[in-house]
């Protein structure tokens, strides 16, 4: 079934709130997501302040503790971009605070999973720290902080992510999410909080004499660009403060001011830091980080975003890029096992989408570190919540990773089936659209019945009809570079507030397949004018229709910037001809 394509409502009262100065078609698209005149505007001094998220000052307090003894602070981070970035922002701030050989540990998801276990605390306490900071990870961490309590550690826990319902008993927990709080924005990813309690340390630091309040700042201006590339991968909504710290990133992206490795990381990618936008840290710069976390370790990552001279970062991100060609292949191989099983199973039954209410899929030749991505794509093909497993290191242990659609809220739906089937699930944590699980592979038949019967309450939540949101028709004289490069550089655009998209009718000039995979058109507006580069990727297929047939496109008009020269494309989305 074709996507029905629906254009955004926009009102004149909408419109009066933002200057006649912008291009209509950037008013209307602006209109369309909430975006105010002032909101236009994304200085530093707009974000929310350091002081109004909840447990920052206690979090400095103890930090401040640990630099005037000379306690040995240990950052126990996550295998992610987020968890990478955060781990390099705290661990930069430190040594630039004076702290006293400050080092990370970051756990190797093959052989300890997710978060701070009280295996994790037993390795760390080799390195023999007095204080254990959690970064993009904690929350749902009780068995490591006890341990570490024992042991006489004590933890301050940073995260983002949805606590349960009891929290572990650290010393300080910083987290927008938490049930009492009352922090202007639950959106912020991990380097995010990270951020604001690194902020906080500044200026309880400089206000005891300790650092000059501007050096401070400077070093926690200094890690915007990790602040950026960390909450554009994890896929956080890009309310108005995160687009705050996205754009002061890119700002410092754009303009030479980043560090070494997110340089090089660029270059690896063949893209251009100068001319940076949000999808380049989406899709260039996350995957490399991300591919180190899956396939060996996020160590890769960190010590490339911590690189201080460009030949070491070069060499990593070299290392890096390496990493993510290997996940790319080891993926295709997997999506097409994953294809293969929903192939078999729709074949089985007779109504696609009621009978098959969700997929949970194993393979034991699968990697650990991929099932996510897997279920990502089994997830939007069918609009289903989807688990997918693969073995652990442990013998008889399986390690999933879940996606989910809107109307299903994943965790919460683990949460009820550990309730109702106490044991069978050894660990699970996450939010709203991911999550992870662990558990015995003597009980996956088990815990299939009862995700199929969790999520079949639930079917009556999920919207089947596809849909594309567009921003409207634009006319033959606005489709140029123009546009084009308001567009690129208006955002930042991403989860929550969408790269524009916008619909209208073209001829079909031409069209071929390019690199095995992508459908390359030429396309002429239905009111004439010259012919427009278009490309469909991931389309391998030509239309079925003739030159001169009239289409229906939905596209994002981009920029395709090609030895040097720079010329507007539609990047199509989706098209029919009529």
């Amino acid at each position: 079934m074709d996507p029905a394509i629906v254009r955004r409502t926009v009102t004149g009262e909408q419109l009066q709130l933002l200057p006649d100065t912008l291009s209509a078609p950037l008013r209307r698209v602006y209109a369309a997501r909430g975006v105010t005149a002032e909101q236009l505007d994304t200085p530093l001094s707009a974000m929310l302040p350091v002081s109004s998220l909840e447990g920052t000052a206690e979090a400095a307090e103890r930090f401040a503790i640990a630099r005037h003894s000379g306690e040995r602070v240990l950052i126990v981070g996550d295998f992610d971009a987020d968890g990478a970035t955060a781990t390099a922002l705290m661990m930069t701030c430190l040594r630039a605070y004076g702290f006293n050989a400050p080092g990370y540990l970051v756990p190797d998801r093959f052989r300890f999973g997710y978060g701070l276990s009280a295996a994790l605390v037993a390795a760390a306490r080799e390195l023999q720290p007095d204080l254990i900071v959690t970064v993009d990870n904690g929350i749902s961490s009780h068995a490591g902080v006890q341990a570490a309590r024992e042991a006489g550690i004590d933890v301050l826990i940073t995260d983002h992510h949805l606590p349960g319902d009891t929290l572990p008993d650290a010393a300080v927990i910083v987290n927008p999410n938490l049930g009492d709080s009352q922090f202007g924005s639950k959106a912020l990813a991990g380097v995010g909080v990270a951020f604001y309690v690194m902020a906080a340390l500044g200026q309880r630091l400089a206000a005891d004499g300790l650092v000059e309040a501007a050096d401070a700042r400077a070093v926690c201006a200094a890690c915007l660009d990790l602040v950026a590339v960390g909450t554009v991968a994890d896929l956080v909504p890009l309310d108005y403060n995160n687009r705050i710290l996205v754009a002061q990133g890119m700002h410092r992206i754009r303009s030479g001011q980043t560090r070494p490795g997110i340089q090089a990381i660029f270059a690896s990618a063949g893209r251009n830091p100068a001319r940076a936008s949000a999808a380049d840290l989406g899709f260039a710069v996350a995957p490399r980080l991300n591919a180190a976390g899956r396939l060996e370790d996020i160590s890769l990552g960190i010590e490339c975003l911590l690189a201080t001279n460009r030949r070491d970062a070069g060499d990593k991100a070299a290392v890096l890029s390496r990493l993510n060609d290997q996940r790319k292949e080891l993926q295709a191989s997997m999506q097409a096992d994953a294809d293969l099983h929903i192939d078999n199973s729709l074949d089985a039954i007779a109504d696609s989408k009621d009978d098959l209410r969700a997929a949970c899929l194993f393979d034991p030749s699968w990697h650990q570190g991929v099932v996510g991505l897997v279920a990502t794509k089994i997830k939007d093909r069918l609009n289903r919540p989807v688990v997918a497993f693969a073995r652990g290191e442990e013998e008889g242990l399986l390690k999933g990773s879940g996606r989910s659609v809107r109307g299903v809220h994943l965790r919460d739906l683990l949460a009820n089936i550990d309730a109702r089937n106490p044991g069978m699930i050894l660990r699970f944590g996450g939010h709203a659209m991911a999550a992870g699980l662990s558990l015995e592979l003597n009980r996956l038949e088990d815990f299939r019945e009862a995700y199929a019967h969790e999520v079949g309450k639930q079917l009556m939540h999920i919207d089947d009809e596809q849909r594309l949101w567009s921003d409207g028709e634009l006319s033959q004289a606005e489709l140029g570079l123009p546009l084009a490069e308001q567009v690129r550089f208006a955002g930042p655009w991403g989860q929550g507030f969408p790269e524009p998209l916008f619909d209208g009718r073209f001829e079909l000039v031409s069209q071929r397949i390019v690199g095995e995979q992508h459908l390359k058109l030429n396309l002429r507006h239905c009111d004439g004018g010259d012919e427009l580069d278009g490309i469909a990727f991931f389309h391998p297929d030509l239309l079925p229709a003739p030159a001169g047939s009239e289409c229906i496109v939905a596209y994002k008009l981009d920029v395709n910037e090609y030895r040097g020269r720079r010329r507007h494309q539609l990047v199509v989305e989706h098209i029919e001809c009529v």
